[in-house]
């Protein structure tokens, strides 16, 4: 089945060879820590990954809404705590947030129509 996140994780691939093979010490450095900050620690990863979900939702970051979803369930967040989650964002981010909670849906939506996280995520 190939759909919008298929595409999706094609273009952030290519997207993010071109900046790291094209970037200085300060972009590599600042790619590794953004990683590092969502591996497990006191706060579980999945934790780390809702709340990254939240702050995307604010921001109103599409993209970061993909990957946040993508990675919480694959740190096993289920559609309860992801759409909690949401909530919480929505709250504290108010209605400008509304397409943005309804792009993290079609994100679900399509990870519950495939059966799972795409290939290779």
């Amino acid at each position: 089945m190939s759909g919008m996140l298929d595409e999706w994780i094609q273009k952030r691939q290519a997207a993010n060879e071109r900046v790291l093979s094209h970037g200085t010490l300060t972009t590599k450095r600042f790619f590794a820590l953004d990683g590092q900050a969502y591996d497990e620690g006191k706060l579980p990863a999945k934790t780390k990954e809702l709340m990254g979900l939240v702050a995307s939702t604010v921001l109103r970051c599409n993209d970061c809404i993909t990957y946040h979803v993508l990675q919480a369930v694959k740190c096993g967040a289920d559609q309860g705590e992801i759409i909690e989650s949401l909530d919480v964002a929505l709250v504290v981010g108010g209605s400008i947030t509304i397409p943005h909670v309804r792009h993290a849906q079609a994100v679900l939506q399509e990870i519950e129509e495939r059966g799972g996280l795409p290939a290779g995520w």
